[in-house]
């Protein structure tokens, strides 16, 4: 078997940008939850008062936001119409009553024709929606009656069949043509109800992933399965939203906790549910918890995924204030019906010999000397939070079902790359429906190497059929893996090797196929490799990666003989 040696290029794309400071998740309340369509003047300013008398507003929350229900239609000439029933004294006259608490004011619309409270049938709903009014009702919103936030939901949309990624980049354009005008930030949230796909990054400050919350733990826990596998959508400044937070409302102390801290360390929005007038006092301290909110406002913005699982026990972790730092946040979640204890990894866990571990629910530390047992006892669904510090070691496995998937989204029935559940895979997921496209690929923007070097990548695949897989390693094409074949789509799996050579820092590896569909991708895992053993790693693991052009739709062709326009490595070239 022929030797190979990979070599990378120094590029770092991705998480690097998020090693800067980015504006942080928002935090605030909204009306829906426990008012839905019955709100008013009134009830906006007792609500924001509440917020500064409970102390609230001082540990971070400042957005008081005005859900759906508020108008009365729209006029002949295009103008939106305020319900002044509700609302006698204008919008402009309670959006100067919340400044001037110090805090900050969001309302509501739709990027279609109808709201959703209106179930396309209620008139003082129909017709109020985005759809055709983009710039005339953000003139209205932000410079006339000056709010600093807008959720945008999607019945109307659903309604007109329209286009979600041309609709809401009309919105997003108009509000960013405001924000512009007046010199001020206004936070866009998209409430599809559905991851809608990686463009929503380029739009958006947060976006919904799933349908509804509701005051209920069913809720809760499913709409935290849902996103244990999305994280690596969350950074940059633009964020997963889980939705509304339903703490202070019925849930069980330890429900509450687990809503919390899974919020908090996934970077989602915290927008406050309940009655902020009538909270009850241990519900106030949760959503006062410093270390919690801390968590959530981190400078990284970073989600938080899956390091660890035992079978509905989930430990989720994130750097905390430096990439790569000494210092990690991280969440044990018991979703089952009982009480469940787990022993802490360290090593997926990034950390090495003695740590310190602190409880963000106590306040108190705890030392761990190195080869020390961490155990972690919970109730039925509930959780622990902690920040831990001390040596950080490099990653040596990374999740396939982590990855970034380029081409992602949740809304249409393409086969877009996605996690995907399966008992033979480690730790139950892995990613699926690769390939196929150019651009359907997966990629680790966070693959960290202290020094830099030679390292076996492996990598762990399943398929019943012969397929094959490109490689990229910082911007690098390093070629394909021909006929891959475990036996298996996902109860079947086998391992290849390769050399690669990482630069110190972080490292991007991509895994793609741009014509057929790849292997499905359980995960990755890196392996320094020393000078010595290089040469007979190579002998015996490595094969060839063999560089192809492709015509434009998707057919092996000879670079050299063909004319017209080809894609050769993933890139259209005219001959």
């Amino acid at each position: 078997m022929k030797k190979l040696f990979l070599l990378a290029a120094a590029m770092l794309v991705g998480q690097a940008s998020w090693a800067q400071t980015v504006n942080p998740p928002t935090m605030g309340w909204s009306s829906w939850n426990t008012f839905a369509l019955n709100i008013s003047e009134s009830l906006i300013k007792q609500q924001a008062d509440a917020m500064v008398s409970t102390g609230l507003a001082d540990a971070g929350y400042n957005y008081v936001n005005i859900d759906d229900g508020y108008w009365n239609g729209r006029s002949r000439d295009g103008k939106l119409i305020l319900n002044t029933q509700r609302f006698p004294s204008g919008m402009r006259s309670l959006t100067d009553y919340i400044h001037g608490l110090g805090l900050k004011a969001g309302i509501y619309s739709d990027a279609g024709d109808n709201t959703c409270g209106s179930g396309n049938s209620q008139a003082w709903g129909l017709n109020v929606g985005f759809f055709d009014h983009e710039d005339e009702d953000c003139q209205l919103y932000f410079d006339d009656w000056n709010f600093d936030f807008i959720k945008v939901d999607y019945c109307g949309g659903n309604h007109l069949s329209l286009n979600e990624q041309l609709q809401y980049t009309r919105i997003s354009n108009a509000i960013r043509r405001q924000a512009e005008k007046l010199g001020k930030r206004i936070v866009f949230n998209v409430c599809r109800w559905a991851y809608p796909g990686t463009w929503i990054s380029d739009i958006a400050d947060s976006w919904r992933t799933t349908g509804d919350i509701w005051c209920d733990w069913t809720s809760v826990r499913d709409l935290i399965k849902e996103n244990l596998y999305i994280q690596a959508y969350t950074g940059g400044g633009h964020y997963n939203d889980i939705d509304m937070l339903e703490i202070g409302r019925t849930l069980s102390h330890d429900e509450e906790v687990t809503h919390m801290a899974y919020w908090c360390i996934a970077s989602s929005p915290l927008l406050i549910g309940c009655d902020m007038a009538n909270i009850p006092e241990a519900s106030l301290e949760l959503l006062k918890n410093k270390d919690l909110i801390a968590m959530n406002q981190d400078p990284l913005g970073l989600g938080a995924p899956v390091v660890q699982r035992m079978g509905d026990v989930y430990v989720v972790a994130k750097d905390m204030e430096q990439l790569h730092g000494p210092k990690r946040a991280v969440v044990v979640m018991n979703l089952s019906d009982g009480r469940r204890q787990i022993s802490l990894d360290l090593k997926a866990l990034e950390m090495t010999g003695a740590v310190r571990m602190h409880d963000c629910l106590t306040g108190k530390d705890t030392d761990y000397a190195a080869g020390s047992r961490i155990n972690v006892v919970m109730p039925a669904h509930g959780s622990q939070a902690y920040f831990i510090t001390g040596e950080r070691i490099d990653r040596v496995r990374y999740q396939g079902e982590e990855a970034w998937a380029n081409k992602y989204q949740e809304i249409s029935g393409f086969p877009s790359a996605r996690h995907m559940e399966a008992s033979g895979a480690d730790q139950g997921w892995y990613m699926g429906w690769l390939g196929n496209l150019v651009g359907n690929y997966m990629e680790w923007r966070n693959v960290h190497s202290q020094l830099g070097g030679r390292y076996k990548l492996t990598i762990r695949y399943a398929t019943a059929e012969n397929r094959n897989l490109q490689i990229h390693v910082n911007g690098e094409d390093l070629g394909f893996l021909d006929n891959l074949n475990s036996g298996g789509w996902d109860d079947a799996w086998k391992t290849v090797d390769i050399e690669v050579t990482l630069k110190p820092g972080f490292n991007v590896v991509r895994l793609g196929e741009p014509v057929g569909f790849a292997p499905n991708i359980d995960y990755i895992e890196l392996t320094p490799l020393q000078s010595a053993s290089i040469e007979a790693a190579a002998e015996e693991h490595f094969t060839p990666l063999n560089h192809r052009t492709y015509d434009l739709q998707g057919r092996p062709v000879t670079a050299s003989t063909t004319k017209g326009p080809v894609i050769i490595d993933n890139r259209i070239v005219l001959n």
